[in-house]
This record gives C-alpha cells, structure tokens and sequence, in this order.
C-alpha cells in the first residue's frame, strides 16, 4: 500500500486516468450524442478548424494498410511495454509520462473496437500548409513523449545510501 501513495503513482494514475476519461467523453459526445459521422467542418479561426476524420492508421496515419486486429496487436504490445517500464521506474517525470501515452492509445484503441477508426477533431494550418488532424488522446501521447524525453535529458538527482 506505501508504493501507491508514492507522488509518482498517484499523479500518474490520476493523469492516466483523466486523459481517457477525457478523451472518451469528447468523442462520446461529438459522435454519439450530436451525431457527427465524418466530415463535418466548423471553422473557429483562419487557421484552425473543428472537424471529425476518421484515422484507420495509428499516430497521424502510419500503419494504416494493417488490418484493424494487427493495429490492435500492435497498439496491445505497445502498452504492455510501455506499463512494464512504468512498474519499473520510480521517477515523476516517466510515470507521468508513461501514463499520458497509456491514457491516450487505450482512448484511442477503444475508438478502433467500437468505431474501426480512430476520431480526430482538431485541425490547424495555414495557407497551403495542413497539420495533421489530432484528438485529446493525441495530445497526451505527445506530451507523455515530450516528458520522457525530458526524463532522459535531465537527469535525476543520485541518492547516496546511508552508511
């Protein structure tokens, strides 16, 4: 019980959680309370719009020629690893991170059972320039990443054992 009040545990299981709490509602409101199917546009400024695509591949389309059982393979592996090393690591900045990137592929990963694809909203661009089409779930990927990255980069404090 003392390892679950650890910081890193609880805010990365809170976040984890949030994310895909999230995530799901977003969708679950767009698709199956207002009835978007796809292709609705909502300009909110010149240069970001609010829309529904369905993505069959996994981050921003990679992988979309598997079939929707080996994407769920794929994405299955994936968060195994990736709760592996949670387990295994103590630090804030990974648990956090790991959690965000659970989070969002399991958020993800559902949109693949109950719709086949995954459901993208946000759009910015700029003139002849389109980004990618993302989720909430996608952000949280993003900035787990960002924060494992930044795990890496700065390193943690060595803790001396008593003597």
């Amino acid at each position: 019980m003392r390892a679950v009040s650890q910081p890193s545990v609880l805010w990365s299981l809170i976040l984890g959680t949030d994310v895909l709490i999230l995530d799901r509602l977003h969708k679950y409101i767009q698709i199956d309370v207002f009835g978007w199917t796809g292709g609705e546009v909502v300009p909110i400024t010149s240069f970001f719009d609010y829309i529904l695509v369905w993505n069959t591949g996994i981050s921003y389309g990679l992988l979309g020629g598997l079939t929707p059982e080996m994407l769920l393979i794929v994405m299955g592996v994936a968060v195994v690893a990736l709760a592996f090393w949670w387990a295994k690591d103590d630090g804030l900045l990974t648990r956090v991170g790991i959690a965000l990137a659970i989070g969002g592929a399991l958020s993800n990963a559902i949109d693949r059972i109950v719709y086949g694809a995954v459901a993208d909203f946000f759009h910015f661009h700029v003139g002849n320039f389109s980004w990618y089409v993302f989720n909430i779930a996608d952000v949280a990927i993003t900035f787990g990443v960002v924060l494992l990255v930044a795990d890496v980069l700065w390193p943690r404090r060595k803790v001396e054992a008593d003597s």
